[in-house]
């Protein structure tokens, strides 16, 4: 594609394979950036490269590991030769899992799993790609939540990985100044294939099964229920040099309208 808002530039994206991170994949080839991929699965990697071919760079690797985060920035420098944004976008969610019902020791596994893979795999992306973002003085963008500004999109293991994503952004958007911007974006609901942690037993549960499509636009003002596609605009504007010059430690809500009322509880009583 020529004449769209990234042509030009390339991007790292982890957790490409599906969901968000795959119609993220799709956008920025279409508005014209060279695209890189790191994801964990085989079988997406595969998938990745059946469906783009050459135009993508897969590697296959865990956002948890600082040696897979290096070789996912130097395969892209390899293919590209430059680096101009990097996108943290790997999740677990935990199927909002309360404090009150879950075992002791399961929040104390799933709290090293699920912060291993939102919080310390933004942390080390981040780190293996600064050097080549400051170099092209390009952008940061991490893939937040509802679940970043107010409760009751997760339950607290979920809530409060993506509420310290807000204190990375800020803290990377000032330290990377002038050179790299850093930004997030906060998607609400969605048809995806975001699962849980292994440790809780989470991990062949998605998202979708135990939430419907009705449930999710029903408390959205906006009254619909997301594509993954829906999301990628604001990811684009983030990245492009032509359309944000000025915007960095910026967290844009993208969630149909519910933080103009959060998500409303009815507290039925606790049995303890």
């Amino acid at each position: 594609m020529s004449g769209g808002w990234l042509e030009g530039q390339s991007a790292l994206i982890t957790g490409g394979g599906s969901g968000l991170g795959l119609a993220l994949v799709e956008r920025f080839l279409k508005e014209g950036a060279k695209v890189a991929v790191l994801e964990r699965s085989p079988e997406k990697c595969a998938d990745l490269l059946d469906r783009f071919g050459g135009e993508v760079v897969v590697t296959q690797g865990d956002v948890r590991s600082a040696d897979d985060n290096r070789k996912a920035v130097a395969d892209a420098l390899e293919r590209f030769g430059s680096l101009d944004t990097f996108i943290g976008n790997a999740a677990v969610w935990d199927h909002a899992a309360s404090l009150v019902d879950t075992d002791i020791d399961k929040l104390e596994q799933g709290f090293d799993e699920l912060f291993a893979i939102n919080v310390k795999g933004y942390l080390l992306g981040a780190k293996a790609a600064a050097a080549a973002l400051i170099e092209a003085r390009g952008s940061m963008i991490f893939t937040l939540s509802n679940s970043s500004f107010y409760p009751g999109g997760g339950g607290p293991l979920y809530t409060a990985s993506k509420h310290a994503a807000v204190g990375l952004i800020h803290q990377l958007a000032y330290e990377l100044a002038p050179k790299v911007r850093v930004n997030g974006v906060g998607p609400c609901g969605m048809a995806s294939d975001l699962r849980g942690p292994a440790s809780m037993g989470q991990q062949d549960l998605k998202i979708m099964d135990s939430r419907s499509p009705e449930a999710i636009a029903s408390i959205l003002p906006l009254q619909f229920f997301p594509s993954p596609e829906d999301f990628t605009g604001p990811f684009v504007l983030l990245a492009s040099r032509a359309n944000n010059q000025t915007l960095s430690g910026v967290l844009i809500n993208a969630d149909a309208g519910l933080g103009i009322r959060g998500i409303r509880h009815v507290a039925g009583g606790l049995n303890l």
